[in-house]
């Protein structure tokens, strides 16, 4: 573990908002006026500076005093929340995976009261493997975002041939999302930053039950039953059905965690931000090519900012300018 390492960013605040914390945590109840004053700043750039704090639940500022959460609690609030987030996300799973069968409809017949006049559903059961060729015809066919649960193929012999079609759909401009099981981290680290190289957003959940690709508006492709199996699989076009499997994919993706991806000296990130700021490139933009959330990138670019000691994005690429960072 690097030696500037501390509690803070082992729990997933930046190095400069953690040694922040480390520097307010003993100075917990003073006004911000006079912690302002000790650390030589104003009470705004102060207040500033907190806000990934305030943001993480660790600070907050209460009739003009800094209130800072002693770790011990932090970790204790940090756990009790994702303990139960985690029972809620796992009952809510349960209940979602117990309805997915009825997705095929082919063994489910309403009742002849119920439904006088009835149509075939607008899809095809595809009775063997959804090869190659086939997947990168469905992929092909849309013009959406690409959605996909990925429990072990990673473990297909056509690995490398299934991220072709992928891969270009994102130089495309389409935009893939994918979610796969925690263990994936240990058994197929190479694919998941290759796939992340390539564009593919991934984040991760403690387990998967079915394999799941969703085009946005178009189709949805899953095994029939559902599980791991190549096949059969039954690719569906009928509009309500694809919508509920796109609604399924969005829930899981709301509760995964997203991919760590590989630390990058300091220095670089820096002239990374510093020069998508002076290309113009929007938070979301830089989010995107980072493979980072909105979140991490707004306090990554607030860090870079506070450390050319700028106000503004464009004072911050002058005073890079000026130092040579760029």
């Amino acid at each position: 573990m690097p030696n500037d390492d501390t509690l803070m960013t082992a729990l997933g605040l930046s190095r400069l908002a953690g040694r922040l914390y480390e520097r307010l945590v003993h100075q917990s109840g003073k006004s911000l006026a006079d912690i302002a004053q000790s650390l030589d700043q104003t009470p705004e750039t102060l207040a500033d500076r907190l806000e990934p704090l305030i943001d993480f639940g660790v600070a907050a500022i209460v009739d003009g005093r800094v209130l800072v959460t002693p770790p011990a609690e932090a970790v204790g609030r940090m756990l009790d929340e994702t303990a139960a987030e985690a029972a809620r996300a796992q009952h809510r799973l349960q209940e979602i995976a117990a309805a997915l069968p009825y997705l095929a409809g082919a063994s489910t017949r309403a009742a002849p009261d119920i439904i006088r006049e009835r149509e075939p559903i607008d899809g095809e059961l595809a009775l063997g493997t959804l090869g190659v060729e086939h997947f990168r015809a469905v992929i092909s066919q849309g013009v959406g975002d690409i959605m996909l649960l990925r429990p072990d193929q990673w473990a297909l012999p056509y690995e490398d041939e299934l991220a072709e079609p992928i891969g270009q759909a994102i130089r495309a401009g389409r935009r893939c999302r994918a979610i796969y099981p925690v263990r994936a981290l240990s058994e197929a680290t190479a694919i998941l930053h290759h796939r992340a190289a390539m564009g593919e957003e991934i984040r991760l959940l403690p387990e998967l039950s079915t394999r799941l690709i969703v085009l946005e508006g178009t189709h949805a492709v899953l095994p029939e039953p559902l599980g791991f199996a190549a096949s059969p699989r039954v690719v569906v076009r009928q509009r309500g059905i694809v919508e509920l499997a796109g609604l399924y994919f969005e829930l899981l993706w709301r509760q995964a965690a997203p991919l760590e991806q590989p630390a990058i000296d300091h220095g670089d990130q820096r002239r990374f931000l510093l020069e998508q700021l002076a290309s113009g490139a929007q938070d979301e933009q830089i989010a995107r090519r980072l493979g980072l959330s909105l979140r991490t990138v707004r306090r990554r670019v607030a860090d870079v900012m506070t450390e050319l000691g700028a106000s503004s994005r464009f004072q911050a690429g002058v005073e890079a300018a000026r130092r040579g960072w760029l």
